[in-house]
């Protein structure tokens, strides 16, 4: 799921907005309450709204008709002035609100209600999705008697509704930090590493001279010792750090620990058995994201479950699935499919890149020198279709690729060929909620060309893939992603709008020159044809730079066509040139990692880590890991195999972020139905889960709660609320299970 925090706004022009007063009423007020008549019993005053809004009592609430069409969050808004501040007090701003219909964003302030109109503490939770009861403690950093509460409702196309209740500025609280508990000062991968491998960690401490250290079999021998590389402060976390290689040890064993400054690390094992688990396991959580399928307890036991969206009430069903008012006079059957993330929703854009990476997985254990097939056979994940005689890898993306195909626009239709750009509730809903229990009306969102592009690319790479296996799905993939392909270029502008996130992620794109590149390159691979070759090597994302910091991803799938015309056999000319912009990419990755005291080929700039951070990690390793099957230089196997400490404990916050791997790992990502924090009746999510991690715009209300002024690599929490911070996404486990694939591999 994917979303944009709303960047801080001036209340300037909310000032300079004429104020409608309200109907009066007496205040009440107590000596540590600063807000008058927040409960909304009788009356409204002294409430004020910007003279767009009608406002009034509904139920004991205040409730404000917000109008459609404003540009700005400040241009409609109610809010209350005369608010007295008390420089160092803390103070708990909480309420509860409700918007209608249910996603709608509220910018929530406090501030300053005259010239120069300082934000002293500011949220914006959206409404219904994380419930409706919203508390944040913050101090005040002035004095004055002239401060406001505010809720900025505009910048919506369309007119809503906005009720709210018990607001409540309360002096004299205090304040309640969020310190997460990091254990010992010692940073390690607390899963493995590979007796061959490198062998890295990380010291947390105030001393700035070198430290001796000891590593410590299970019996509590010495086994290796050294000492550490003083590092200075890491500005990723705000950590000083220092940097232990004990990499010259290469004996295998469990329990092994490090010891220096008087901390000892978390347990870990030097030995490559955990990556063939983590292989399989990153690999089947898909199978419990499966929609319209009951799940087989005894396949995935304490996780069986009925099928989801299968029409069986309270479901609607996805069988016949309408488009939204006015988008197409047809229904679809957009059954099976994996379920996105935490929610319900089924995008195509974001199954596109997550399927790819899945295929890839396995075409890169076909092609590259220290590939094994072998290990991603028929059989390996104990899904519903072993046995088949064909890759259970390549039977779970199937599940995906069918519902893909599913979603292209038919022929005879206005945009025949194209594809619907997601499809999901018309509503957010709630947690938790079992696929099976959801009641909400499914709906078609219009087509897009950049998933019209994903269509195509993903289909032109499963055409070659299970060709062996099934020659008539192969052609039916390749027929689709002709048809794709050709709908695409007779309409190259259809934008997803950044503004359709009501009841599902906007997953909007407003660039896909990446996506016809990509898309080209897949059918190129696929056919040898000529217009393909040409189209990519005339397209400019052939010679940009695609490996930034912030690498690949959904909204940015040229690197996806660049590392496969560099790593699947093809023709191309001037390939040489393109297995070189890769093997530079990964020395600017490797740069990076060197540069870095955690080790990680991600640093982006001001350390404003992105949503889904852990898998940008993982993206950037994957591009490492190609240098080293195009080279065999180790440096790049050595910073591919070392990006994984990161994800899994060598960090800031001494967390795995991969749930059952390590000592302390996620366990309660964000999800309706991986429940557990919320109904001990339901799991937490499978051993495998990735976390999205640090996520320095902490777009959530919990997480507005307890991470303000976060740092980098601390912008995390590991609660089921968190969904900006701590959902898990099927694109961010095929980027686990594409790295974890690799470091088996070498093990």
């Amino acid at each position: 799921m994917k979303r944009r925090r709303t960047a801080l706004l001036s209340l300037t022009a909310l000032l300079a907005t004429a104020l409608t007063a309200l109907p009066s009423s007496p205040a009440g007020a107590d000596e540590v309450e600063q807000v008058r008549n927040g409960t909304f019993d009788t009356a409204t005053e002294p409430w004020w709204t910007t003279s767009n809004v009608t406002a009034g009592l509904s139920d004991g609430r205040l409730c404000a008709e917000v109008p459609g069409g404003t540009a700005n969050r400040w241009d409609a808004a109610v809010g209350q002035n005369d608010i007295t501040l008390v420089k160092g007090e803390s103070y708990r701003f909480s309420f509860s609100a409700t918007g209608t219909p249910a996603g709608h964003v509220v910018r929530a302030i406090v501030g300053l209600s005259v010239s120069p109109y300082d934000t002293y503490h500011e949220v914006t939770p959206q409404l219904s999705v994380s419930g409706d009861r919203y508390s944040y403690t913050f101090t005040s950093p002035v004095d004055t008697a002239q401060g406001q509460v505010g809720f900025q409702l505009g910048g919506s196309a369309d007119a809503w509704r906005f009720c709210m209740d018990d607001v409540s500025l309360l002096g004299g609280v205090a304040p309640e930090p969020y310190e997460p508990d990091t254990g010992p000062r010692m940073r390690v991968n607390q899963v493995g590493y590979l007796p061959a491998g490198p062998k890295n960690a990380t010291l947390v401490t105030d001393v700035t001279a070198r430290l001796p250290w000891r590593l410590k079999n299970s019996g509590g021998t010495v086994v290796a010792k050294g000492t550490t590389l003083p590092r200075g402060v890491d500005a990723s976390s705000g950590q000083n750090v220092h940097s232990i290689d004990f990499g010259a040890y290469r004996t295998r064993g469990t329990g092994f620990t490090l010891v220096a400054d008087g901390e000892t690390s978390r347990p870990f094992d030097i030995d490559a058995s955990a990556y063939e688990r983590l292989r399989l396991d990153s690999a089947k959580y898909y199978y419990t994201q499966r929609s319209g399928l009951a799940i087989r307890d005894d396949l995935r036991p304490g996780y069986g479950r009925a099928a989801g969206h299968v029409g069986v009430a309270p479901n609607k069903g996805d069988t016949a699935v309408p488009c939204q008012p006015g988008v197409c006079d047809y229904t679809l059957d957009v059954s099976g499919g994996w379920y996105d993330a935490g929610d319900h929703g089924k995008y195509v854009v974001n199954g596109g890149i997550s399927t790819w990476e899945l295929l890839s997985t396995y075409e890169r254990a076909r092609h590259a020198r220290t590939g094994r097939a072998d290990k991603l056979r028929d059989g390996t994940l104990a899904i519903p279709e072993s046995g088949n005689k064909v890759p259970d890898i390549l039977d779970e993306a199937r599940w995906e690729l069918e519902f893909l195909l599913k979603m292209q626009v038919p022929d005879g239709k206005p945009l025949a060929g194209m594809a619907h750009h997601k499809m999901h509730d018309e509503q957010w809903t709630g947690l938790p909620l079992l696929p099976s229990d959801d009641p909400q009306k499914r709906e078609l969102h219009p087509p897009s060309t950049a998933a019209t592009l994903n269509l195509a690319a993903t289909a032109a790479q499963a055409a070659r893939l299970y060709r062996p296996y099934d020659k008539t799905f192969a052609g039916k993939a390749l027929a689709a992603a002709r048809k794709a392909w050709a709908a695409a270029l007779a309409h190259p502008g259809l934008l997803a709008s950044d503004s359709d996130g009501i009841g599902g992620g906007a997953y909007a794109d407003s660039d896909v020159t990446d996506d016809f590149y990509w898309a080209a390159a897949e059918l190129y691979l696929s056919t040898g044809e000529k217009q393909f070759r040409e189209y990519v090597l005339t397209s400019p994302v052939h010679t940009a730079d695609l490996f930034k910091p912030i690498g690949f991803d959904w909204a940015r799938t040229g690197a996806a066509g660049r590392l496969d015309l560099a790593t699947v056999p093809n023709g191309l000319p001037g390939r040489d040139k393109v297995r070189r912009s890769v093997v530079q990419g990964a020395d600017r990755y490797l740069a990076t990692l060197k540069a870095h005291p955690y080790g990680m080929p991600y640093a982006p700039d001001g350390n404003t880590y992105d949503w889904g951070s852990s898998h940008q990690v993982l993206n950037n390793a994957v591009v490492l890991a190609a240098a080293y099957d195009l080279t065999g230089a180790a440096k790049y196997r050595d910073g591919a195999l070392q990006s994984m400490d990161y994800i899994l404990g060598r960090n800031a916050l001494n967390i795995s972020y991969v749930t059952g791997y390590g000592e302390v790992s996620a366990q309660n990502q964000h999800s309706r139905w991986y429940a557990h924090q919320l109904d001990p009746a339901q799991p937490n999510p499978p051993k495998g889960t990735l976390a999205g991690g640090p996520n320095s715009s902490i777009q959530d209300p919990y997480a507005q709660s307890k991470l303000q002024g976060c740092v980098g690599q601390f912008c995390y929490i590991d609660d089921i609320q968190s969904w900006s911070t701590n959902e898990h996404t099927i694109n961010w486990n095929a980027a686990l299970t594409r790295m974890a694939s690799f470091v088996a591999d070498q093990g």
